[in-house]
């Protein structure tokens, strides 16, 4: 069949572009080779954070005692009902996404792989389809590194069709993923540990944030071994036997389940690029410019897959982008955006822009105001004093170079400084407003009024 365009992939970017298409009068195919919603929907942010909701309440119900509030009996774990809720919650995602795209006549969905036969005809079960535009968003799945073949190891995605408490979680990577599931199940109930090659946590956070997060992990239960190399694993009888360190230092553990949280790959090796004219980087990514458009002047790609985000709402920006780009008289471009994200551990870490590793690479002169959350009345009022408040500001111009909160709530009021960045305000901006008592964002203009330059030296 030929169609004005073909988008490939119906995660974040791909549905609300198909339906943009498809009101400014093209005819669409979106192809999908899995369930709708690509990984935020199926195994991404949807089914870990309610996984993560109940894990929380699993920890309040048994950890009140200090507020008053003491529960008699065990705190009972039902694994089988929280995945059922998830399954829940995610189905009605597909079931609104498949509504969607079926009931648009403009829009065909076609489901199965898509494979390039040439810059513009894409073949999914054995037929082939053109387009005089196409859009790529294909995503990315876990990374399996070498060594873990004949293990029955757990990815992200595996991990949440589990129906009973693993006895001992042994996590590979302490990453975003990696932290995320080891607090989630030790909260659960299971043991876990978590084996992490480097010397920190999150190695792309400052050194305090990657230590108070350990910190944070070590408080709820979860063992943290750094600086574990040569890391491996084999199966034993009825269990797992995860190995790590080299030489004389090698050490054993007897994991009943082993989860690799080793990073991601994008799914750009099975689509025959080789057939066209797209050019990709050595991590496998699709290349773009500033609009998302690729080596050939009428493919673009959105999401993961181009290495330029990693996260639903990049994805969704994405989207933005190129709709921008089509439609719209204001312009978006790739450079507009701020890096920010979340890690849902708890409590959260929330980030945007630059940190002190960042603008020591840069040589930029700032300064940094910053509190600790024992600091602040809200925090101490709800008990949940863990963690601290950074802002970054540029000498020179005022302007908020960036920030990192790790406290509760951090995720939500991360949001007062994303928007004054993209307002370009001063952080005089923010310092001068009056926030509403008690909140833990009411410090945030507190903190302002007060900064420290940032000490460092730069290699020329």
């Amino acid at each position: 069949m030929n169609f004005d365009a073909i988008i490939i992939g119906t995660g974040q970017a791909g549905p609300p572009l198909a339906q943009s298409l498809a009101e400014h009068g093209q005819k669409i195919a979106i192809i999908e080779k899995d369930h709708l919603g690509g990984t935020c929907v199926n195994v991404g942010c949807t089914p870990t954070k309610s996984y993560v909701a109940s894990a929380r309440r699993a920890f309040i119900a048994g950890n009140s005692s200090e507020l008053g509030v003491t529960i008699k009996g065990d705190v009972l774990i039902d694994l089988k009902k929280i995945k059922q809720r998830k399954d829940g919650i995610v189905q009605d995602s597909r079931n609104g996404l498949e509504k969607m795209l079926t009931e648009n006549k403009s829009i065909t969905l076609i489901r199965g792989k898509a494979s390039f036969v040439n810059n513009h005809t894409i073949e999914v079960n054995g037929d082939q389809h053109t387009a005089d535009k196409i859009y790529i968003n294909v995503g990315a799945r876990p990374y399996i590194p070498n060594g873990f073949k004949d293990v029955p190891y757990l990815t992200n995605e595996s991990i949440l069709e589990l129906e009973e408490i693993p006895e001992h979680l042994v996590i590979v990577g302490g990453g975003y993923i990696g932290l995320e599931f080891g607090q989630m199940f030790r909260r659960f109930g299971s043991k876990v540990t978590i084996l992490e090659k480097g010397g920190e946590l999150l190695k792309k956070e400052d050194g305090d944030i990657s230590d108070l997060i350990a910190e944070i992990m070590e408080d709820s239960g979860v063992e943290i071994k750094l600086k574990s190399d040569c890391i491996g694993a084999k199966k034993k009888n009825d269990h797992i036997e995860a190995t790590f360190n080299c030489d004389d230092n090698s050490q054993k553990l007897k994991a009943s389940h082993l989860l690799l949280a080793t990073g991601r790959t994008p799914n750009t090796d099975y689509m025959g690029l080789e057939n066209t004219g797209i050019k990709l980087t050595k991590h496998g990514y699709i290349k773009v410019d500033d609009t998302l458009l690729t080596s050939v002047d009428h493919i673009w790609a959105l999401g993961d897959c181009n290495g330029e985000g990693a996260f639903t709402h990049t994805a969704y920006n994405d989207f933005q982008i190129v709709n921008s780009q089509l439609f719209l008289d204001q312009k978006r471009f790739l450079s507009d955006r701020f890096t920010c994200y979340a890690a849902f551990i708890d409590p959260p870490l929330a980030r945007v822009g630059m940190n002190q590793k960042d603008i020591q690479k840069k040589g930029l002169i700032a300064k940094v105001s910053e509190i600790p959350m024992s600091k602040i009345a809200r925090a101490k009022e709800m008990g949940e004093t863990k963690g601290k408040l950074k802002i970054f500001l540029e000498v020179d111009t005022d302007s908020i170079l960036g920030a990192t909160f790790i406290g509760a709530g951090a995720d939500e009021y991360i949001h007062t400084i994303i928007d004054q960045m993209y307002a370009g305000s001063s952080y005089q901006t923010v310092r001068d407003a009056i926030h509403i008592h008690p909140t833990i964002s009411e410090l945030i203009p507190t903190m302002l009024e007060n900064s420290t330059m940032l000490r460092y030296f730069v290699k020329k």
